[in-house]
């Protein structure tokens, strides 16, 4: 591994051929398991790197040999594990599932697992708390949930729910590996963390998947106009579509099927035209000798610069570097209608 740069290089935990040390330190980040060689006479060199956003955790592991993992349940926590080489056979739940770079694997709670890995079989693994996960999906419901949320084991990756989770994960490792600042904003890393729990929930089979994609009874359109009020008012605030949903008492999906019906738009685009026009009021009022186009977008929730300058200049006949260039004040082109 000698002059490559491994993931999350920037947040080391652990480097060490000794077993206990790496299954204490290891144990420490998830739970207290067995680890085992699969070969007594192979030789561990064990990586670990972890960094937390928010309430998402991003782990890199390898073990750097065939090892055997044996955590039997997992306590309060979900883990996505996402191959980047080699093959694993994990058993949970009744299920087994071999994860290569075509298959992820997710672990629930309550679950016994049994892994086992071959040498070159680095993972790279997100964690998500049990209570903050199954909050959301009360949020996306809009009602308690009685029965235990749990998940198949087996994520493809080569489908399109699939792509989408891992396109999302690897966002935010780049926004890590190359010190960007957008996580540093608390509107961008709500929105971050939603989209994962949402692409988590609706993407993968769970033991509530009917109950989210089925259809429910329409909105009333008051709470379509208390919604809009909200999003009006708070959309500089980390302010997330499941957040909107439960102030209004209606679900996700019923909020979104609302929108469409008698906005013409999602709450997501409602919300993000809102952001875009805020983005723009306050590019108009930055000074240009201190102020960014980077800063001023992240402030307000944009996630990825080329699609900002994009969907800027279509609303406004404009870049957002060009807004900035004004002075304070200045009168130049208003949105369009």
């Amino acid at each position: 591994m000698t002059g490559v740069l491994l993931p999350l290089a920037r947040h080391p935990q652990l480097h060490s051929c000794d077993l206990e040390e790496t299954r204490a330190v290891v144990a420490q980040a998830f739970c207290p398991h067995e680890l085992t060689l699969e070969h007594p006479r192979s030789r561990l060199d064990a990586r670990y790197q972890a960094v937390q956003i928010g309430g998402l955790g991003l782990h890199y592991l390898d073990y750097g040999t065939d090892v055997r993992v044996a955590p039997g349940e997992l306590g309060d926590f979900y883990l996505v594990e996402i191959p980047l080489g080699g093959v694993s056979e994990i058993s949970s739940g009744g299920q087994c599932v071999t994860a290569d770079r075509n298959t992820a694997v997710v672990l629930s709670p309550a679950r016994p697992i049994e892994t086992r890995r071959s040498a070159g079989s680095p993972q790279f693994i997100v964690r998500v708390g049990r209570k903050p996960l199954e909050s959301h999906l009360c949020r996306t419901l809009n009602r308690p949930v009685h029965r235990p949320l749990s998940f198949a084991l087996g994520l493809p990756l080569d489908t399109p729910a699939g792509r989408s989770l891992l396109n999302l994960v690897m966002l935010l490792r780049g926004e890590i590996e190359n010190g960007g600042g957008m996580l540093n904003e608390p509107l961008t890393l709500a929105r971050m963390e939603e989209l994962f729990m949402t692409h988590l929930l609706l993407g993968q089979p769970n033991t509530h998947s009917e109950a989210l994609h089925r259809g429910e009874q329409p909105v009333p359109p008051q709470a379509i106009r208390r919604a809009r009020e909200i999003i009006e008012a708070r959309a500089a605030e980390p302010l997330t579509v499941a957040d909107i949903a439960a102030e209004v008492h209606v679900s996700v999906r019923v909020l979104q099927d609302g929108f469409r019906r008698y906005v013409g738009c999602s709450p997501t685009e409602q919300l993000r035209e809102t952001r875009l026009r805020g983005a723009h009021a306050a590019l108009l009022e930055a000074d240009p000798e201190t102020a960014t186009v980077t800063s001023v977008a992240v402030r307000w929730g944009f996630l990825h610069m080329g699609r900002f300058s994009m969907e800027y200049g279509r609303r406004f006949g404009e870049t957002p570097s060009a807004t900035l260039r004004r002075a304070p004040g200045e009168a130049g082109a208003g949105p369009r209608g």
